[in-house]
């Protein structure tokens, strides 16, 4: 009877919550709600509402309510509960690389994973039934080129256009490789803009993945006024020739002379 009781409170507390927009709680959270019953009590009939599909633990201690809409994926879209859950970890944090770029329209090949920034310290990968959330540490996340983007429960932080294309070179290696990344880039510049570019060149990013990302927006997407703000913003540095590919041999290839790239490997986008 007393099993019954606790899951019937915590069902309809959950769809108390839910009426007012909130698709997510934590375990501290009903531990005060719920004072007179154990953590075992609560965490049996958690389990319980978890194999009905109604909740899910995607870390440990922080839950996901799954409206009706959503039983069939077992499982809310990140996008739903990212900020929520870094909110419950208390850490800074932004949607990029591929997820971002499918936010801002160049979804040419949805990703099947997102792709979560954070400063230390790492975080295992999130492998929940039907999602999984890699974490990117960057010792230092950017002070320039995050956005806010409205979702059905709030606000998630994103990276820009300026800012993922950035981050798409310098961490492609996370995303299938230049190639890739060349495809993604050619429906992501449409949402780019020379001043926003400027702006996000503020952050400190590596002069090698500025000149790669140069040279894609330059010799391979033919984005020239792009590809300008980059090459003004390194007119006063000290570069260095550098593979496109770093896997690549890179004996008898030609060498870009503006951009200081050694063309070692061909580009085949998907466009």
């Amino acid at each position: 009877m007393q099993k019954e009781r606790i899951y019937n409170y915590l069902e309809s507390y959950l769809q108390n919550i839910q009426a007012e927009g909130k698709l997510n709680f934590s375990l501290d959270i009903l531990r005060k709600e719920f004072p007179g019953y154990s953590d075992n009590a609560i965490q049996v009939n958690l389990k319980r509402l978890s194999q009905k599909n109604k909740v899910r633990s995607v870390l440990k201690g922080f839950y996901v309510i799954i409206p009706p809409e959503y039983s069939n994926r077992k499982i809310l879209p990140p996008e739903l509960f990212i900020d929520s859950l870094f909110k419950f970890l208390e850490r800074p944090y932004y949607l990029g690389l591929l997820s971002a770029a499918a936010l801002h329209g160049a979804a040419h090949q949805q990703p099947q994973e997102s792709y979560v920034f954070i400063n230390k310290p790492p975080l295992r990968s999130t492998k929940v039934e039907g999602i999984k959330i890699n974490y990117v540490v960057k010792s230092l996340l950017p002070q320039v080129g995050i956005e806010k983007r409205k979702t059905e429960t709030g606000y998630i932080n994103i990276s820009s256009a300026e800012l993922t294309a950035v981050d798409l070179v310098e961490y492609q290696h996370r995303v299938g490789g230049l190639n890739r990344v060349a495809t993604v880039l050619f429906e992501l510049t449409e949402a780019m803009s020379p001043e926003k570019l400027t702006e996000v060149l503020q952050n400190k990013f590596s002069l090698t993945s500025l000149q790669r990302l140069g040279y894609l927006l330059d010799c391979v997407l033919n984005k020239n006024e792009l590809a300008s703000v980059i090459k003004n913003h390194m007119a006063d540095k000290k570069v260095f020739r550098i593979p496109l590919s770093s896997t690549a041999n890179k004996d008898g290839a030609s060498t870009n002379l503006i951009w200081k790239v050694i063309e070692n490997t061909k580009i085949e986008t998907d466009f």
